[in-house]
């Protein structure tokens, strides 16, 4: 017997081909604290002090606090350890990394005026992000959960008349010389459709198909999944400044950005007692017989390159009331990318019916295996345009007994993320996605450092980051769209950073070392749950990925 399906508008239903979505919007759009050791080991809080390289890409009045030029460059090198646990399994990878976290030069003129005394410009390049992520896992029981039956479910919730049919016929999803099936259906749709994991059910008088997952009722099954990120969002920043009687600093920035993500995925399933769709040793090649028990094992590889350049604008000032305290303010406008991505889905499959099953017309059900590729084994491409968030920021710092600083920062970022095609035409759909699953992100950071000798100076500092996604979306509270062939997704909880460091003073030189902690979980997916008017039909496979990082990073400058 089959289990019976809920259709309903509330399926996720993908784009045709592979456009973003907004999961996608908020991975790319996501920063990491990073720059010169002195500002790492003081957790970021330096919207309000200034007078280092890494200010150009936070608050760019810090440049108006400088006195003389400046040239530096910092090394960062990452432990990274991820591990991912589900119900009853985990799996833990650790890779290492060595990456050039920031270089620059600032120069500065003296004006020799009692009103603007200085003069400052300076160019810096900060690695802002970088995407590196490595986890694998599994699933001994998928409790009735099947990423077949949700193909299947998204499928026919999209027929327009909601009566279980989908808007395909059959030739619809069939190559012909003249037919391209992922021209004229979604790519899940036409790939699970060829690959046997979603199956014809009934067709309407019109034609039109109703489709079926391969899990039904006495049916059991296991998982696995292997998902590798990598990439960067770099950061060239020019930025000029200076200040007012020594009181006022004020900065205005430009950033040029260069993104780059990559990701391969795989997701598997072993089904026992399946419902499969296969043919007959002597039947003809295009009969197939439905609801056949057996042996379902397929996988779904999925492979995406994000690329793009974009720009944004920076501004800030820095009060000084008096010479122990300031107090910081900046504004970033969103970053606004030109992108492209590449990408290309596959499935394997083998589907195994019980020995010696015979059909009604005396002949044994045959094995089917076998793998398919999206659009004919080529890539394909889609153009777009993204912005990220505005990003708003204010600090306070303030300087005890001429040795020591407590610096303390506050920051939002909102949740304008946006995406339009070539021509500028904004995908509406994807702007409602944001406001249904992400909310404002709010970050807080606190640094100190004590002067132990003219020379020498202790650092310590902490950040905290707070979930960007909806509490109720997080609990499986909401059906996530998904693009292309790619239906897992992830959601962030609160990152934080502990941090400690020291410096050291000779001359003009500077030499900074700071130990940087960083955690983070996240739930993966391996697909949407099917929610209709708030309860949950069908599961979703999820897992809990910690991410911990520790990095060393060393910082060399030199003040002339």
């Amino acid at each position: 017997m089959r289990k019976p399906l809920i259709i309903g508008a509330a399926i996720a239903v993908p784009a045709m081909g592979m456009a973003q979505v907004a999961t996608d919007v908020a991975r790319l759009s996501e920063l990491e604290m990073r720059g010169t050791a002195r500002f790492m080991s003081m957790g970021g809080a330096f919207t309000a002090l200034g007078g280092d390289l890494s200010t150009l890409g936070q608050n760019p009045a810090g440049i108006g606090i400088y006195r003389s030029s400046e040239v530096g460059i910092t090394f960062d090198l990452n432990f990274q350890s991820f591990q991912a646990s589900a119900p009853s399994m985990s799996n833990t990878h650790n890779q290492t990394r060595f990456n050039v976290n920031n270089f620059g030069y600032i120069g500065t003129m003296k004006l020799y005026s009692e009103a603007t005394p200085t003069f400052s410009f300076g160019a810096t390049y900060s690695r802002v992000n970088s995407f590196d992520r490595v986890f694998k896992g599994g699933f001994n029981n998928l409790g009735g959960a099947s990423l077949s039956n949700y193909v299947a479910a998204m499928t026919n919730s999209m027929g327009a008349m909601g009566d279980g049919y989908s808007p395909f016929t059959l030739d619809d999803l069939e190559w012909r010389d003249d037919n391209n099936p992922y021209d004229n259906a979604p790519w899940m749709t036409a790939l699970g459709y060829q690959g046997l994991i979603i199956n014809p059910r009934d067709i309407s008088e019109n034609g039109q198909v109703s489709f079926q997952g391969l899990m039904g009722n006495g049916t059991t099954g296991s998982a696995n999944f292997d998902v590798r990120e990598k990439g960067y969002v770099d950061e060239y920043n020019i930025t000029f400044g200076g200040n007012i009687y020594n009181t006022l600093y004020w900065g205005l920035g430009f950033g040029i950005t260069d993104i780059d993500y990559t990701q391969w995925s795989y997701y598997g399933e072993r089904l026992s007692n399946a419902y499969l769709n296969v043919r007959t040793d002597e039947g003809p090649d295009d009969m197939y017989h439905p609801d056949v028990p057996g042996t379902a094992d397929y996988g779904l590889t999925n492979y995406l390159h994000s690329s793009g350049s974009g720009f944004n604008v920076k501004l800030g000032v820095i009060l000084k009331p008096i010479n122990e305290f300031r107090i910081g303010v900046a504004v970033h406008t969103p970053t606004w990318y030109s992108m492209t991505d590449s990408y290309w889905g596959a499935i394997d499959y083998d589907m195994t019916p019980q020995n010696g099953l015979i059909s009604q017309d005396g002949e044994h059900y045959s094995r089917e295996t076998g793998s398919v590729v999206t659009n004919d084994s080529y890539d394909n491409f889609n153009d777009y345009h993204m912005r990220t968030p505005w990003r708003f920021m204010v600090g306070a710092a303030g300087v005890i007994g001429g040795k020591a600083i407590i610096s303390a920062d506050y920051e939002y970022r909102g949740t304008n993320m946006q995406l339009s095609d070539i021509n500028n035409n904004e995908y509406t759909d994807v702007a409602d996605q944001v406001k249904t699953y992400y909310k404002g992100v709010n970050i807080f950071r606190v640094g100190g450092e004590y002067r132990v000798t003219p020379q020498l100076s202790l650092r310590a500092g902490y950040s905290y980051e707070s979930s960007s996604v909806e509490k109720w979306v997080a609990n499986d509270g909401e059906n996530i769209q998904f693009a292309g062939t790619i239906p897992s997704y992830s959601f962030n909880k609160s990152t934080q950073y502990i941090t400690a460091g020291l410096g050291y003073r000779i001359g003009g030189f500077a030499i900074d070392l700071a130990y940087v902690n960083k955690h983070r979980e996240s739930t993966w997916h391996a697909f949407s749950p099917i929610v209709v008017e708030g309860t949950i039909d069908m599961a979703s496979p999820q897992a809990t990925v910690k991410s911990n990082y520790n990095q060393v990073v060393l910082s060399v400058g030199y003040k002339f």
